[in-house]
C-alpha cells in the first residue's frame, strides 16, 4: 500500500474518529502509548507478565510514581491486565491482553525501526547541530 492511499485510508476512517481534531478520544491513547514511558512498559510486558518491581527494574530510570500512572492509563485503555493475588504480602502482576499485544506488535516494530536507524539518526542531529 502506498503512502497515498494509507493516508486516503485514514481520513476515511476518520469518520469515526479524528486523530487530528483536538478532541478526539483517540489522542490520549496515542499518548499511552508512544510516551517514553508507555512504549517501554509495552515492550517489557510483551516478553510475558511482570510485578510491579520487576517491572521497574527493567525499564531503567523509571520512578515508581511514573510506572503506577502509566500502568494505570494502559489498564484503562484496555492493553494491560493487572492482577491482584490475596496473598500476603500482596501479589500483583502486570500482563499484556489480546489488544494490548496487537498494540506491542505496532510499538515493537516503531522501536525496532528507530534502534536500526539510530546511526543515521544520529548522523542528522550531529550534522544539524
Amino acid at each position: 500500500m502506498t503512502s497515498s492511499e494509507i493516508a486516503q485510508e485514514l481520513f476515511q476512517t476518520w469518520e469515526r474518529g479524528n486523530l487530528m481534531a483536538p478532541d478526539c478520544p483517540s489522542r490520549p491513547v496515542l499518548q499511552h502509548l508512544t510516551s517514553r514511558w508507555g512504549a517501554l512498559v509495552m515492550i517489557a510486558l510483551a516478553i510475558g507478565p511482570h510485578r510491579f518491581a520487576q517491572l521497574r527494574r527493567r525499564v531503567g530510570g523509571i520512578s515508581e510514581r511514573m510506572l503506577a500512572q502509566t500502568l494505570d492509563e494502559l489498564e484503562a485503555d484496555g492493553f494491560v491486565l493487572r492482577t491482584a493475588h490475596p496473598v500476603v504480602p500482596p501479589h500483583v502482576d502486570y500482563e499484556l491482553t489480546a489488544m494490548g499485544r496487537e498494540a506491542a506488535e505496532h510499538v515493537l516494530g516503531l522501536t525496532r525501526w528507530i534502534e536500526g536507524a539510530l546511526p543515521r539518526i544520529m548522523a542528522g542531529r550531529k550534522a544539524a547541530a
